[in-house]
């Protein structure tokens, strides 16, 4: 007896899914490891900032799961297009935090958070409330090649959101 083997269905919106779902746990996983291991402390634009990784991840592994399971394509593509959306809202923040930081429009005037800016002595905590600050928004902590952590957060959401429409436009599933 002779076995044919048939070629598995080819899945052009899969290595989008994963390249799309890896890059944002990438970029998720690095602004956390800049906060705890590399302390530095990020304002409250900057957690904000990471609303579109949070939700736009479990999306990503759906896409990814769907395309390998051969689940219909329009699912497919409609899950790459609602992962790609929080990116695209993602570079929007982005853009808005850089400008704030470059002084081309102000912050928020509200800006500070709690995160490791106050003591965790009690006795000490009314006397740390006119001492201690959170970072600002307008003032970037850190510079690689002349952009702050807001300037590489549109870089990375705009090419992510490209992912995402590249692998929608895909035939197939």
């Amino acid at each position: 007896m002779t076995s044919i083997a048939v070629p598995a269905p080819p899945r052009p919106m899969l290595w989008p899914s994963v390249l799309l779902t890896a890059g944002m746990a990438v970029v998720i996983l690095s602004a956390l490891g800049f906060e705890h291991i590399g302390h530095y402390v990020p304002c409250a634009l900057c957690l904000l900032q990471r609303w579109p990784y949070y939700i736009g991840v479990p999306i990503g592994i759906l896409a990814v799961l769907s395309s390998a399971m051969n689940a219909p394509p329009t699912v497919t593509r409609a899950l790459l297009l609602l992962a790609g959306l929080p990116m695209l809202v993602g570079a929007g923040m982005g853009v808005y935090h850089a400008g704030a930081e470059w002084k081309f429009w102000p912050g928020p005037s509200t800006c500070a958070t709690s995160v490791d800016a106050i003591t965790r002595n009690a006795s000490d905590l009314l006397a740390d409330i006119n001492i201690q600050h959170g970072p600002s928004c307008t003032d970037a902590s850190l510079r690689v090649l002349g952009l702050s952590f807001a300037g590489w957060n549109v870089i990375t959401s705009v090419v992510l959101a490209g992912i995402a429409l590249f692998g929608a436009a895909r035939k197939g599933r």
